[in-house]
């Protein structure tokens, strides 16, 4: 969540929260990232995490059918809550070569209108794009871009 990989992984509890700076060709944009429990048994925990919520990235495991398989159950609770915020539903893991969801197999975005990227948080690779789509929605602007941050001197 943070452009670092962590080798250890444990699986979220709760929520954990996170503000990711952006700098952008129209200013810095900040995104407070609550990364909420996908296990079910804490299920009951997120819509109050997504209480007031202004867009959202849904991320499963390409490794793990089971995540995928949550994803509409994610989605619908989400938009439960968040009638209408720009979405965008991330593949994680895609450097992995023991790739359980194939490519052809992710559908659910294009069935539900949703903005969809491979991502791999240990390569970082395609770590921005889903930001800088969501800064693009939510600022109304599809030139904005981001840009290095301008050191002080």
């Amino acid at each position: 969540m943070t452009g670092e990989f962590e080798k250890r992984y444990d699986a979220t509890i709760g929520v954990e929260v996170r503000s990711l700076p952006f700098h952008t060709n129209l200013g810095k944009i900040i995104f407070n990232v609550w990364d909420t429990a996908g296990q079910e048994k804490f299920g009951g925990l997120r819509d109050g995490y997504y209480i007031g919520g202004q867009c959202a990235i849904i991320m499963f495991d390409v490794t793990s059918r089971i995540t995928y398989r949550n994803v509409p159950n994610w989605h619908k609770d989400l938009i439960r809550v968040c009638e209408n915020i720009p979405i965008v539903l991330c593949g994680n893991k895609v450097d992995i070569k023991d790739r359980k969801i194939k490519a052809r197999s992710i559908v659910f975005h294009r069935q539900n209108n949703l903005q969809y990227y491979d991502i791999s948080a240990r390569s970082n690779y395609n770590f921005e794009k889903p930001f800088l789509w969501l800064a693009r929605k939510l600022v109304g602007n599809p030139d904005l871009h981001f840009v290095a941050e301008i050191p002080v001197m």
